[in-house]
């Protein structure tokens, strides 16, 4: 955790940051409330795009909400400050910076458009393979403060 705050700080980072690393956010948002800092950002970002309507949508079914976020890019800053560092699939690249005081994890999330399943079946399981994720890294973010 980091020494100038009592909350830790989490950064998820995908691509495009308008899907996975939104929904991680989102998830963790819904579960650990206030008792986290957590933001998401994109190596390639469409800037000030909003999230895949099919990932709020997936979330908005669970009772989480990603649709007032913007996509946005990874900032050093951010980078140096978190506690966890967690890149969502393989397609985005992040390197050390540094300063940086967090490992940078991988979560090889499930990508179900390579087994040809698509749309509202495609991000459910998107969705509960993050969800899982992110339950057990709150977790142990809270056995940890």
């Amino acid at each position: 955790m980091s020494e100038t705050s009592q909350r830790p700080r989490v950064l998820f980072v995908c691509k495009s940051n308008r899907g996975k690393s939104q929904m991680a956010e989102a998830l963790l948002r819904q579960v650990a409330g206030e008792a986290v800092e957590v933001r998401s950002a994109g190596t390639q970002p469409a800037l000030g795009k909003s999230p895949n309507a099919e990932s709020v949508a997936s979330l908005a079914e669970i009772g989480a909400d990603m649709s007032g976020a913007v996509a946005e890019p990874v900032d050093d800053d951010v980078l140096r400050h978190a506690d966890r560092v967690v890149v969502l699939g393989t397609a985005a690249r992040l390197g050390r910076i540094d300063g940086m005081r967090a490992d940078i994890e991988v979560w090889d999330t499930d990508e179900p458009s390579e087994r040809g399943i698509e749309g509202a079946e495609r991000m459910a399981l998107i969705r509960d393979d993050i969800a899982a994720r992110v339950r057990a890294l709150w977790a142990e973010l809270a056995r940890d403060q």
